[in-house]
């Protein structure tokens, strides 16, 4: 599967928002927005998004949209994110597409955090050279509690 990343187009946000209201997906991410079901929020939280210093992307995978990926917040506490759809989990995608983000943005060091029980993107983050430090504790949305999660750090 040839994976791309591209700017994010208005035409994106339908299909992340689709993404973001699976609730397998959101129960594995944890720590998602209050209401994902908020077309309003979704919309200013992308606004937000696109119009800040961040970098953005749109992730596709033999041309279809199947996700996002991000490095944002201040410099040198940058944190990446990404997003891939469910029915892509498990085929090297979000791997493939945080190493093409990793190459955009020669920055580091980049953050990240995860779910300590999601073990994808654990590995997906691993794979990519991020190494874990610390594990802190943070209320998940999607679970409604106080979950574990791991923060993991690239340098260099």
């Amino acid at each position: 599967m040839n994976v791309e990343l591209r700017q994010v187009h208005d035409s994106d946000l339908p299909v992340f928002f689709r993404q973001m209201n699976d609730p397998e997906a959101l129960h594995m991410a944890a720590f998602t927005p209050e209401e994902p079901a908020d077309r309003d929020a979704f919309d200013a939280h992308w606004a937000r998004i696109r119009s800040s210093d961040a970098v953005v992307r749109t992730v596709l995978a033999d041309g279809d949209v199947i996700g996002s990926a991000a490095v944002y917040g201040e410099p040198g506490e940058r944190e990446v994110t990404y997003w891939v759809d469910r029915a892509y989990w498990g085929k090297g995608i979000a791997t493939a597409a945080l190493r093409a983000l990793l190459t955009e943005v020669p920055e580091r060091p980049l953050y990240a955090r995860a779910a300590s029980d999601n073990a994808g993107s654990l590995r997906v983050l691993e794979k990519c050279g991020f190494r874990a430090v610390a594990t802190a504790s943070g209320f998940a949305n999607a679970r409604g509690a106080e979950i574990a999660e791991t923060v993991l750090i690239l340098e260099g």
